[in-house]
């Protein structure tokens, strides 16, 4: 990506003006680009900052969502994890979930794979099998034991959802978009009762600019309803919040993902290996009218999730002492009524008018799908919006596969093999990530903020104690060759970074 371009820079109009840089805006704005519309995405924080960056970061089909009924959701799930596990190949992997079988346990196993069935037909591939309780002992010996009748074996995928949202960004800036984090709609501006464009703030200027729009597309999900001069007409939202904790490998053993039912409520939860770590979650919670910009995890949440780890894994004994940090996502889910947030569907849901449509909800799984809807909708009042015709794909070739190709593209790898620094390939301890990584998104990813770097670009933040507090000397010296930073600008963004982490990711005492 190109160094940041002011407002003032910009074209007066685009084809098209993309509100909100999470995966629905990036899947858009990717698609809009490939198109040869020309486009502009806006983010008031930074790229994926918001619930695209605090997923459970499964690209999956939903095996919970056969059991509600929702056949076409789930035929579509499956599909789109297909593609990408091939068109993102290293960025999309492929996940091995167990899930043990109990006595007494409903859904039962004769039902649970007969839904197995099901989803493995949905994705053209046989992918699931039975497990006696030994061989299920064998593939994850901490498995509670008392009541163990066997369990089921099958494959979903697994991303860093911050880098697929950044890939899509980036990916469209190299084709011609635009796309500029930390910059604010003002106003959605209208003429004539159509909506022609919109008013900017650069956030870390100051500076101003109207900019004209054949079209303006609202993608800012939870905040999708707060924008200053909307022409209305958007559902209402019930923003559910989901909470995970991280532990290292060492505390929580996992060879693949183990899925099993809460014993409070009988909600799904799971543990994963996830960049080095054991990802655990999820809550599914009212967030209510808290600030949706700060989804942190409450205290009962964690104990909640505390529970439902003892009740799987008791002889592990493990405690909120072990994690090594939280984070909170909020979910822009359609409000429809249902007593139980996990009862709420999925669904994604559109509204339009004149220069104008709003999207919200939906899957990350099912991303490309949403956008490519969006547009053919747009293309009926701006025909250049168009998305291209679909192409079948092919299998990813082993140059695909790389994970810092896919990644970080093809032009980080090519830099890396020229790079004059001696210590860029070398890994940061406890991480998947080398320096080059963290010196490449400094220099050409858009990095205003320390924690855009520690948090988004990488994940360190969530993969290391304190946030990787130990490692900010050395971090320091790459912004101040990369970002120009000084001292001063560095003192304030260590201690900007280390109070957002205290507060958004510590395990509360």
């Amino acid at each position: 990506m190109n160094p940041r371009p002011a407002l003032s820079d910009l074209p007066s109009r685009f084809d098209l003006v993309v509100i909100g840089g999470g995966i629905t805006g990036a899947g858009i704005l990717h698609e809009a680009a490939a198109a040869g519309a020309s486009v502009l995405l806006v983010e008031q924080g930074d790229f994926a900052s918001g619930t695209s960056s605090a997923s459970s970061k499964l690209v999956h089909g939903g095996l919970r969502y056969l059991k509600d009924g929702q056949w076409r959701l789930t035929l579509e799930s499956v599909r789109e994890r297909n593609r990408l596990l091939r068109s993102r190949a290293g960025l999309v992997d492929p996940q091995a979930f167990l899930m043990p079988i109990y006595r007494g346990m409903k859904p039962g196993r004769a039902v649970m794979r007969m839904g197995l069935a099901a989803y493995d037909a949905m994705g053209g591939q046989w992918r699931s099998r039975s497990l006696t309780a030994q061989q299920a002992l064998q593939m994850q010996p901490t498995l509670r034991r008392e009541g163990l009748l066997g369990a089921v074996a099958y494959e979903d995928a697994r991303t860093d959802d911050a880098r697929l949202v950044l890939r899509l960004v980036f990916e469209a800036v190299e084709a011609g978009a635009v796309a500029l984090n930390y910059v604010r709609v003002g106003e959605v501006l209208k003429a004539s009762g159509r909506v022609r464009g919109v008013a900017l703030r650069d956030l870390r200027s100051g500076a101003t600019r109207e900019i004209e729009a054949g079209m303006v597309i609202n993608a800012a999900g939870v905040w999708s309803c707060a924008l200053p001069g909307d022409p209305g007409g958007a559902p209402t939202l019930r923003p559910l919040r989901g909470s995970h904790l991280i532990f290292p490998l060492g505390r929580l053993p996992l060879q693949q993902a183990v899925s099993w039912l809460h014993p409070r409520d009988r909600r799904p939860v799971f543990v994963y290996p996830w960049e080095g770590v054991a990802l655990f979650g999820t809550t599914d919670l009212d967030h209510g009218a808290a600030d949706p910009a700060r989804p942190e995890m409450t205290r009962d949440e964690a104990l909640y999730l505390m529970e439902g780890l003892a009740h799987q894994f008791p002889d592990l004994r493990l405690s909120l002492k072990d994690a090594i940090s939280s984070y909170s996502g909020l979910r822009p889910i359609v409000a429809g009524g249902k007593d139980q947030p996990s009862a709420e569907s999925r669904e994604s849901a559109i509204w339009s008018g004149p220069g104008w449509i709003g999207i919200t909800g939906g899957k990350l799984t099912t991303f490309r799908l949403t956008a490519r809807q969006v547009l053919h909708l747009a293309a009926r009042q701006l025909p250049a919006l168009a998305p291209r015709a679909e192409t079948p794909l092919a299998s990813a070739t082993p140059a695909d596969s790389e994970r810092v190709r896919a990644r970080y593209g093809s032009a980080y790898v090519d830099w890396l093999s020229r790079s004059p620094w001696a210590g860029d390939r070398d890994g940061i301890a406890g991480t998947p990530y080398t320096w080059g990584e963290l010196r490449w998104a400094a220099r050409r990813e858009a990095v205003l903020h320390l924690d855009d770097l520690l948090l988004r670009r990488t994940r360190i933040g969530l993969l290391l104690p304190q946030g990787g507090a130990a490692l900010l000397d050395r971090v320091a010296a790459v912004c101040r060759e990369e970002l120009g930073w000084d001292s001063a600008q560095w003192a304030h963004q260590r201690s900007r970074y280390l109070e957002l982490w205290r507060l958004r990711h510590a395990i509360a005492p």
